[in-house]
C-alpha cells in the first residue's frame, strides 16, 4: 500500500508512539521491561505526521527500486518520509540528494535487506553503492555492499566504496557496510553509527566527518597483494580549527587479516578508540604513518581504556596519545557531534 505525497491520507506516528509507550508500561508492571529496539524509538520520536512509502523488489508494491522510491519526494521536503524497504536483494547505486532531507530509510535487517553494486573507479564518490549528501537522514536494518572484485593494487581501478555520507546530521542504526577497499567514506558533518557492521582491509573508515561509531563491529580482511596492512581509518584533518574526528566508543575490532588502527590522511588526523575490543588483528604498532608526507607533532591518534590480546599500548607508535580520564571525556558522550540538538536516540 501507497500513500502517495498528493494523498491527505497520512501515518500519524505519535499514534504509535502512545501504543509503543503503553506497551513498555505493561510489560514493564509485569517485570519483563520490554526494551525498544532504536527503530522503534526513532519512529516514536518522529510526531509529526509522516508520508510512507513501501519498496518490494518482488514487485508487490508500487516501487521496486528503492531510487524511484528517493525520485518520488519532492525537493525542499521538510518532513519525514519513511521508505520502508522490504527483505531482497536490491542491484541498483542509490543516492539522495541534498535537496531530499528527512529522509528513513528502514529496511528488514542487515542480513535480510541489502543494496548492492559492483564498481572501482580512481574517483571514491563515483564508485560507491550508495550516496546519501542530504541533511537529516536516518537508515536501520539495511546493508550497503561493493562488490567489485579486488582490483590491482595502488592502481585507479582500486577504490570501490560501499557507502559514501557527505550530509549533516545522519544516523545509521544496525546497518552494515562492505567491501574490499575503502569501505564507509564518511566524507563530512555530524554522523552516529550504532551497532553497525563495518567490512573491509585498506582505509576501512575513511574522510573528513566528525563521528561516533558506537557498539560498531570492524572486521578486517587480509589483503594479500600488498606488503602494507590496511588501516582501520583514515582520517583527513588539516587545521586544528577543524572540529572534526572518529570516536570509537564500546566495539569490536576483529577478523581474517591484519591492520593498523589508522593512518593520517592530514597532519591534524583525530581517531579515538575507546573501551574498544581489540583482537590480534590490529599490529602492535597499532598505528601507521604509510604514505603520510607532512608533520605527525599534531597527529591526535588516541587510546583510552581499551582491551583485547590487541590493546597492549606497549610498542605503539610513538606519536599514539595515551589518554587519562579527563583528556578522554569530551569524546565519550554524543555531545561530541551535538547529539543532543539532533540525535532522536543515541546513548548518552
Amino acid at each position: 500500500m501507497i500513500m502517495s505525497f498528493e494523498s491527505s491520507n497520512r501515518i500519524n506516528i505519535s499514534f504509535y508512539a502512545a501504543v509503543l509507550i503503553t506497551l513498555f508500561m505493561l510489560d514493564g508492571a509485569n517485570g519483563r521491561g520490554l526494551r525498544l529496539s532504536p527503530v522503534d524509538v526513532v519512529t516514536s520520536k518522529i510526531t509529526t505526521a509522516v508520508k510512507y512509502v513501501i519498496v518490494d523488489v518482488n514487485g508487490s508494491e508500487e516501487f521496486t527500486s528503492i531510487q524511484d522510491a528517493i525520485d518520488s519526494i519532492p525537493h525542499g521536503n521538510q518532513d519525514w518520509v519513511v521508505i520502508h524497504v522490504k527483505k531482497g536483494i536490491y542491484r541498483e547505486k542509490v543516492r539522495i540528494p541534498r535537496e531530499k532531507g528527512h529522509i528513513f530509510l528502514r529496511g528488514s535487517g542487515r542480513t535480510k535487506t541489502s543494496i548492492v553494486w559492483s564498481q572501482s573507479s580512481e574517483n571514491n564518490y563515483e564508485s560507491s553503492t550508495f550516496k546519501v549528501e542530504a541533511d537529516n537522514f536516518i537508515a536501520f536494518g539495511i546493508s550497503f555492499k561493493n562488490e567489485a572484485p579486488t582490483g590491482i593494487a595502488n592502481s585507479s581501478q582500486n577504490q570501490s566504496v560501499a557507502a559514501y555520507v557527505g550530509g549533516d546530521k545522519a544516523a545509521f542504526y544496525s546497518c552494515g557496510f562492505y567491501s574490499s577497499h575503502n569501505t564507509l567514506l564518511d566524507h563530512q558533518g555530524r554522523h552516529y553509527y550504532d551497532r553497525c557492521y563495518i567490512q573491509g582491509a585498506i582505509d576501512i573508515i575513511f574522510g573528513h566527518a566528525r563521528s561516533i561509531f558506537h557498539e560498531c563491529e570492524i572486521f578486517v580482511i587480509a589483503d594479500k597483494r600488498i606488503e602494507i596492512q590496511g588501516s582501520v581509518t583514515g582520517h583527513t584533518r588539516t587545521s586544528v580549527n577543524e572540529n572534526t574526528g572518529f570516536v570509537f566508543l564500546k566495539g569490536r575490532i576483529y577478523g581474517m587479516g591484519h591492520a593498523f588502527l589508522g593512518r593520517p590522511r592530514g597532519d591534524h588526523s583525530r581517531v579515538v578508540f575507546a573501551y574498544t575490543y581489540m583482537s590480534k588483528t590490529v599490529r602492535p604498532e597499532g598505528w601507521s604513518d604509510w604514505n603520510h608526507r607532512g608533520s605527525l607533532e599534531n597527529v591526535y591518534h588516541a587510546e583510552y581504556n581499551c582491551h583485547g590480546p590487541g590493546s597492549s599500548t606497549e610498542g605503539r607508535a610513538r606519536w599514539l596519545k595515551k589518554l587519562n580520564g579527563q583528556e578522554a571525556a569530551p569524546f565519550l558522550s554524543t555531545d561530541f557531534i551535538d547529539g543532543k540538538q539532533w540525535l532522536l536516540v543515541g546513548q548518552s
